[in-house]
């Protein structure tokens, strides 16, 4: 229970904190004290990656596939 009023106490203090330094300070040591997420890509980074003709053959499976409803499916 002392480790949640100690955070709770460091988050009051971190709140009147109004230095630039002392926030990036504060972010750089959070940021190596934090586990690392998973990097996810960025949607920019996949711009480009389908040629013009898999695009347009994207489009028409998405086309023909979709909202075709086989009554016999779900049996």
């Amino acid at each position: 229970m002392y480790a949640e009023a100690k955070k709770l106490h460091l988050i009051e203090e971190l709140l009147k904190v109004e230095s630039d330094a002392v926030l990036a300070e504060l972010e750089s040591i959070l940021s190596k004290v934090t586990p690392s997420q998973p990097h996810h890509k960025s949607f920019k980074t996949l711009v480009g990656a389908l040629s013009t003709e898999e695009v347009d053959e994207l489009e028409l499976n998405i086309q023909e596939g979709c909202e075709q409803i086989n009554e016999d499916d779900w049996k």
